[in-house]
Protein backbone atom coordinates (compact mmCIF):
# COMPACT_ATOMS: atom_id res chain seq x y z
CA UNK A 1 0.00 0.00 0.00
CA UNK A 2 1.28 3.17 -0.76
CA UNK A 3 2.52 5.46 2.08
CA UNK A 4 1.58 9.37 2.56
CA UNK A 5 3.94 11.54 0.55
CA UNK A 6 5.61 15.15 1.31
CA UNK A 7 3.60 17.61 0.56
CA UNK A 8 4.35 20.67 2.39
CA UNK A 9 7.81 21.87 3.98
CA UNK A 10 7.80 24.55 6.84
CA UNK A 11 11.88 26.29 6.38
CA UNK A 12 13.52 27.97 9.24
CA UNK A 13 15.87 30.11 8.43
CA UNK A 14 18.20 27.40 5.98
CA UNK A 15 16.86 24.17 7.58
CA UNK A 16 14.21 22.06 6.70
CA UNK A 17 11.92 22.22 9.98
CA UNK A 18 8.74 20.41 9.42
CA UNK A 19 7.54 17.99 6.78
CA UNK A 20 3.45 17.69 6.65
CA UNK A 21 2.51 14.44 4.61
CA UNK A 22 -0.66 13.60 2.44
CA UNK A 23 -2.94 12.05 -0.24
CA UNK A 24 -4.31 13.77 -3.22
CA UNK A 25 -5.94 12.48 -6.05
CA UNK A 26 -7.23 14.42 -9.65
CA UNK A 27 -10.15 12.41 -11.74
CA UNK A 28 -11.30 13.17 -14.73
CA UNK A 29 -15.04 13.11 -15.38
CA UNK A 30 -15.25 9.18 -16.82
CA UNK A 31 -12.95 8.07 -13.17
CA UNK A 32 -9.68 8.29 -14.68
CA UNK A 33 -7.39 9.32 -12.87
CA UNK A 34 -4.88 12.43 -13.84
CA UNK A 35 -2.47 12.78 -10.99
CA UNK A 36 -2.02 11.23 -7.48
CA UNK A 37 0.40 11.77 -4.57
CA UNK A 38 0.44 8.72 -1.92
CA UNK A 39 -2.39 6.08 -1.73
CA UNK A 40 -5.34 7.23 -3.88
CA UNK A 41 -7.31 4.38 -1.60
CA UNK A 42 -6.62 5.86 1.40
CA UNK A 43 -9.45 5.19 3.76
CA UNK A 44 -10.75 8.68 5.40
CA UNK A 45 -13.46 10.89 6.46
CA UNK A 46 -14.01 13.51 4.13
CA UNK A 47 -15.65 15.69 6.86
CA UNK A 48 -17.48 19.44 5.57
CA UNK A 49 -16.00 18.73 1.92
CA UNK A 50 -18.74 16.42 1.31
CA UNK A 51 -21.54 19.12 2.19
CA UNK A 52 -22.29 19.47 -1.29
CA UNK A 53 -22.99 15.43 -1.25
CA UNK A 54 -25.20 16.01 1.70
CA UNK A 55 -27.21 18.66 0.10
CA UNK A 56 -28.12 16.68 -3.08
CA UNK A 57 -31.16 14.61 -1.51
CA UNK A 58 -32.39 18.19 -0.48
CA UNK A 59 -32.59 18.39 -4.17
CA UNK A 60 -33.65 15.37 -5.83
CA UNK A 61 -36.44 14.51 -3.46
CA UNK A 62 -37.94 18.02 -4.74
CA UNK A 63 -37.56 19.78 -0.73
CA UNK A 64 -35.51 22.68 -2.41
CA UNK A 65 -38.36 23.83 -4.92
CA UNK A 66 -41.30 22.85 -2.56
CA UNK A 67 -39.81 25.60 -0.01
CA UNK A 68 -39.22 27.94 -2.69
CA UNK A 69 -35.24 27.94 -1.82
CA UNK A 70 -32.78 30.10 -3.54
CA UNK A 71 -29.31 30.10 -4.89
CA UNK A 72 -27.77 31.37 -1.67
CA UNK A 73 -29.73 29.42 0.50
CA UNK A 74 -28.13 26.11 -1.81
CA UNK A 75 -24.93 27.57 -0.99
CA UNK A 76 -24.95 28.04 2.59
CA UNK A 77 -26.47 23.87 2.81
CA UNK A 78 -22.74 23.82 1.28
CA UNK A 79 -21.67 26.27 4.22
CA UNK A 80 -18.92 25.52 6.75
CA UNK A 81 -19.69 29.55 7.39
CA UNK A 82 -17.88 32.01 10.16
CA UNK A 83 -21.27 32.67 11.84
CA UNK A 84 -21.68 36.89 9.67
CA UNK A 85 -24.46 38.51 9.85
CA UNK A 86 -24.40 37.90 6.13
CA UNK A 87 -24.56 33.71 6.92
CA UNK A 88 -26.43 33.91 10.80
CA UNK A 89 -29.16 36.17 9.16
CA UNK A 90 -29.95 34.03 6.11
CA UNK A 91 -30.31 30.99 8.04
CA UNK A 92 -32.42 32.66 10.63
CA UNK A 93 -35.09 33.53 8.10
CA UNK A 94 -34.29 29.78 6.51
CA UNK A 95 -35.64 28.79 9.95
CA UNK A 96 -38.76 31.18 9.80
CA UNK A 97 -40.06 30.17 6.67
CA UNK A 98 -40.13 26.70 7.78
CA UNK A 99 -42.06 27.60 10.90
CA UNK A 100 -39.44 26.34 13.27
CA UNK A 101 -36.66 28.02 15.30
CA UNK A 102 -33.12 27.68 16.94
CA UNK A 103 -34.00 24.32 18.80
CA UNK A 104 -34.91 22.52 15.90
CA UNK A 105 -31.42 22.13 15.28
CA UNK A 106 -29.04 19.60 16.05
CA UNK A 107 -25.55 21.10 15.44
CA UNK A 108 -24.75 22.61 18.73
CA UNK A 109 -23.92 25.98 19.91
CA UNK A 110 -20.51 27.45 18.21
CA UNK A 111 -19.07 30.41 19.00
CA UNK A 112 -18.73 32.25 15.77
CA UNK A 113 -15.26 32.58 13.75
CA UNK A 114 -16.12 36.01 12.59
CA UNK A 115 -14.01 37.93 15.03
CA UNK A 116 -16.28 40.82 15.16
CA UNK A 117 -19.42 38.44 15.77
CA UNK A 118 -17.43 36.86 18.53
CA UNK A 119 -16.09 39.70 19.78
CA UNK A 120 -18.92 41.39 20.79
CA UNK A 121 -20.38 38.26 21.82
CA UNK A 122 -17.67 38.10 24.65
CA UNK A 123 -17.55 41.79 25.62
CA UNK A 124 -21.41 41.42 26.22
CA UNK A 125 -21.16 38.42 28.16
CA UNK A 126 -23.32 36.96 25.29
CA UNK A 127 -23.99 33.14 24.42
CA UNK A 128 -23.86 31.57 20.74
CA UNK A 129 -27.02 29.79 19.31
CA UNK A 130 -27.22 27.06 16.88
CA UNK A 131 -27.52 29.17 13.64
CA UNK A 132 -24.01 30.47 14.88
CA UNK A 133 -22.29 27.04 14.64
CA UNK A 134 -20.19 27.01 10.97
CA UNK A 135 -22.40 23.76 9.63
CA UNK A 136 -25.77 25.70 10.70
CA UNK A 137 -26.67 26.01 6.67
CA UNK A 138 -26.47 22.28 6.50
CA UNK A 139 -28.95 21.75 9.20
CA UNK A 140 -31.06 24.20 7.79
CA UNK A 141 -30.78 21.54 4.41
CA UNK A 142 -31.61 18.89 6.77
CA UNK A 143 -34.80 20.51 8.52
CA UNK A 144 -36.38 21.44 5.10
CA UNK A 145 -35.91 17.66 4.00
CA UNK A 146 -37.24 15.89 7.14
CA UNK A 147 -40.14 18.28 6.72
CA UNK A 148 -40.70 17.68 3.35
CA UNK A 149 -40.80 14.09 4.02
CA UNK A 150 -42.55 14.35 7.21
CA UNK A 151 -39.87 12.42 8.83
CA UNK A 152 -39.25 13.08 12.80
CA UNK A 153 -37.06 15.73 14.92
CA UNK A 154 -34.13 13.62 15.32
CA UNK A 155 -32.64 14.07 11.61
CA UNK A 156 -28.82 13.38 12.36
CA UNK A 157 -28.95 9.78 13.82
CA UNK A 158 -28.26 7.64 11.60
CA UNK A 159 -31.15 5.43 10.93
CA UNK A 160 -33.86 8.89 10.13
CA UNK A 161 -34.70 8.92 6.41
CA UNK A 162 -32.28 12.16 6.01
CA UNK A 163 -29.46 10.49 6.76
CA UNK A 164 -30.53 7.49 4.86
CA UNK A 165 -30.94 9.54 1.96
CA UNK A 166 -27.99 10.84 2.17
CA UNK A 167 -25.91 7.46 2.82
CA UNK A 168 -27.18 6.24 -0.68
CA UNK A 169 -26.63 8.91 -2.47
CA UNK A 170 -23.21 9.36 -0.94
CA UNK A 171 -22.30 5.63 -1.90
CA UNK A 172 -23.80 6.25 -5.48
CA UNK A 173 -22.05 9.45 -6.17
CA UNK A 174 -18.29 8.51 -4.91
CA UNK A 175 -19.34 4.69 -6.68
CA UNK A 176 -17.56 3.63 -3.47
CA UNK A 177 -19.80 1.35 -0.70
CA UNK A 178 -18.73 3.26 2.60
CA UNK A 179 -17.70 1.48 4.98
CA UNK A 180 -18.50 3.23 8.00
CA UNK A 181 -19.15 6.58 9.23
CA UNK A 182 -18.07 9.08 12.27
CA UNK A 183 -19.95 11.62 13.87
CA UNK A 184 -18.83 15.18 12.99
CA UNK A 185 -18.39 17.64 14.69
CA UNK A 186 -22.14 19.37 14.18
CA UNK A 187 -23.54 15.62 14.95
CA UNK A 188 -24.64 14.44 11.66
CA UNK A 189 -22.83 10.74 10.38
CA UNK A 190 -19.72 11.58 8.04
CA UNK A 191 -19.31 8.45 5.25
CA UNK A 192 -15.89 7.39 5.04
CA UNK A 193 -14.57 7.13 1.63
CA UNK A 194 -11.16 7.08 -0.37
CA UNK A 195 -9.50 9.58 -1.47
CA UNK A 196 -9.88 8.22 -5.00
CA UNK A 197 -13.75 8.00 -4.96
CA UNK A 198 -13.96 11.73 -3.02
CA UNK A 199 -12.15 12.78 -6.43
CA UNK A 200 -14.04 10.94 -8.67
CA UNK A 201 -17.59 12.09 -7.41
CA UNK A 202 -16.04 15.86 -7.19
CA UNK A 203 -15.44 15.20 -11.18
CA UNK A 204 -18.76 14.32 -11.57
CA UNK A 205 -19.94 17.81 -10.09
CA UNK A 206 -17.62 19.33 -12.33
CA UNK A 207 -19.40 17.75 -15.67
CA UNK A 208 -23.00 17.70 -14.04
CA UNK A 209 -25.16 18.85 -17.61
CA UNK A 210 -28.04 21.51 -15.68
CA UNK A 211 -30.33 19.50 -18.66
CA UNK A 212 -29.66 16.51 -17.32
CA UNK A 213 -31.70 13.94 -15.31
CA UNK A 214 -32.40 15.04 -11.66
CA UNK A 215 -28.86 13.81 -10.10
CA UNK A 216 -27.44 15.95 -12.93
CA UNK A 217 -29.40 19.03 -12.30
CA UNK A 218 -29.38 18.68 -8.22
CA UNK A 219 -25.26 18.89 -8.49
CA UNK A 220 -25.21 21.70 -11.23
CA UNK A 221 -27.43 23.82 -8.78
CA UNK A 222 -25.12 23.25 -5.98
CA UNK A 223 -22.01 23.60 -7.85
CA UNK A 224 -22.99 26.64 -9.02
CA UNK A 225 -24.16 28.32 -5.43
CA UNK A 226 -20.97 27.58 -4.55
CA UNK A 227 -19.09 29.37 -7.09
CA UNK A 228 -21.69 32.26 -7.23
CA UNK A 229 -21.45 32.76 -3.26
CA UNK A 230 -18.22 32.31 -1.88
CA UNK A 231 -18.68 34.53 0.54
CA UNK A 232 -21.24 32.07 2.07
CA UNK A 233 -19.78 29.07 1.32
CA UNK A 234 -16.95 30.30 3.82
CA UNK A 235 -16.38 33.68 4.97
CA UNK A 236 -14.12 36.86 4.77
CA UNK A 237 -10.47 35.96 5.17
CA UNK A 238 -11.07 32.06 4.77
CA UNK A 239 -9.35 30.32 2.17
CA UNK A 240 -11.91 28.69 0.44
CA UNK A 241 -13.76 32.29 0.01
CA UNK A 242 -10.28 33.63 -1.28
CA UNK A 243 -8.87 30.97 -3.10
CA UNK A 244 -12.99 31.38 -5.26
CA UNK A 245 -12.39 34.34 -5.80
CA UNK A 246 -8.93 34.99 -7.02
CA UNK A 247 -10.16 32.18 -9.48
CA UNK A 248 -13.34 34.38 -10.58
CA UNK A 249 -16.02 32.22 -9.64
CA UNK A 250 -15.09 29.34 -11.90
CA UNK A 251 -13.71 26.74 -9.72
CA UNK A 252 -15.76 25.53 -6.01
CA UNK A 253 -13.55 24.62 -3.59
CA UNK A 254 -14.44 23.17 -0.21
CA UNK A 255 -11.84 22.43 3.28
CA UNK A 256 -13.09 19.45 5.61
CA UNK A 257 -11.85 19.38 9.08
CA UNK A 258 -8.28 17.41 9.83
CA UNK A 259 -6.82 18.98 6.53
CA UNK A 260 -9.32 17.64 4.10
CA UNK A 261 -10.07 19.35 0.30
CA UNK A 262 -11.98 19.26 -2.43
CA UNK A 263 -11.99 21.36 -5.74
CA UNK A 264 -14.75 20.93 -8.42
CA UNK A 265 -13.36 22.37 -12.06
CA UNK A 266 -15.95 22.91 -14.27
CA UNK A 267 -14.01 24.31 -17.53
CA UNK A 268 -11.20 20.92 -17.33
CA UNK A 269 -14.21 18.24 -15.81
CA UNK A 270 -11.86 17.67 -12.74
CA UNK A 271 -12.29 16.88 -9.69
CA UNK A 272 -9.66 17.14 -6.56
CA UNK A 273 -9.55 15.15 -2.99
CA UNK A 274 -6.85 15.76 -0.58
CA UNK A 275 -6.15 14.86 2.60
CA UNK A 276 -3.24 15.40 5.15
CA UNK A 277 -2.59 12.86 6.91
CA UNK A 278 -1.30 15.12 10.38
CA UNK A 279 -4.74 17.09 10.15
CA UNK A 280 -2.86 20.28 9.58
CA UNK A 281 -5.00 23.13 8.25
CA UNK A 282 -1.89 25.69 6.99
CA UNK A 283 -0.55 22.63 5.30
CA UNK A 284 -4.13 21.79 3.46
CA UNK A 285 -4.34 25.41 2.31
CA UNK A 286 -0.68 25.52 0.55
CA UNK A 287 -1.23 21.81 -0.84
CA UNK A 288 -4.83 23.05 -2.07
CA UNK A 289 -3.23 26.54 -3.75
CA UNK A 290 0.01 24.20 -4.86
CA UNK A 291 -2.42 21.59 -6.95
CA UNK A 292 -4.83 24.80 -8.43
CA UNK A 293 -1.89 25.70 -9.72
CA UNK A 294 -0.42 23.09 -11.34
CA UNK A 295 -4.18 22.56 -13.06
CA UNK A 296 -3.48 26.22 -14.46
CA UNK A 297 -6.82 27.14 -12.71
CA UNK A 298 -5.27 29.35 -9.94
CA UNK A 299 -2.54 32.43 -11.43
CA UNK A 300 0.79 31.41 -9.47
CA UNK A 301 1.49 34.97 -9.18
CA UNK A 302 -1.85 35.97 -7.83
CA UNK A 303 -1.42 37.73 -4.42
CA UNK A 304 -3.93 34.97 -3.31
CA UNK A 305 -1.61 32.00 -4.80
CA UNK A 306 0.99 33.54 -3.38
CA UNK A 307 -0.28 33.98 0.44
CA UNK A 308 -0.66 30.67 0.64
CA UNK A 309 2.58 29.03 -1.76
CA UNK A 310 4.66 31.26 -0.15
CA UNK A 311 3.43 31.78 3.13
CA UNK A 312 5.82 34.19 5.13
CA UNK A 313 6.59 32.56 8.77
CA UNK A 314 6.86 35.17 11.19
CA UNK A 315 7.52 35.79 14.70
CA UNK A 316 5.82 38.06 17.57
CA UNK A 317 7.44 40.82 16.77
CA UNK A 318 6.95 40.72 12.88
CA UNK A 319 10.25 39.40 11.74
CA UNK A 320 9.32 37.01 9.10
CA UNK A 321 11.95 33.33 10.69
CA UNK A 322 10.59 31.27 7.84
CA UNK A 323 8.37 30.13 4.67
CA UNK A 324 6.02 27.34 4.28
CA UNK A 325 5.96 25.86 0.63
CA UNK A 326 4.69 23.06 -1.37
CA UNK A 327 6.95 19.94 -1.30
CA UNK A 328 8.63 19.11 -4.67
CA UNK A 329 5.85 16.69 -5.51
CA UNK A 330 3.75 19.37 -6.20
CA UNK A 331 6.03 21.47 -8.22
Amino acid sequence: MPEPVNLVEIWRGSLLESIHQGHAVVCHANGDILHAWGDPDALVYPRSSAKMIQALPLIESGAADRFGLNTAQLALACASHNGAAIHTDRVQSWLSDLELDDSAFRCGAQLPQEKSVRHSMLKTDSSPCQYHNNCSGKHAGFLTLSKHLNAGSEYVEADHPVQQAIFEAFNEVTGFESPAYGIDGCSAPNPATTIRAMARAMAFYSAANPEGDRRNQAAARLRDAMMTYPELVAGEGRPCTRLMRAMNGKVAIKFGAEAYFIAIIPEKKLGLALKITDGSTRAANCAIAAILVKLGVLDPNHPEAQAYINEPIKNWRGIQTGWMRPASALN
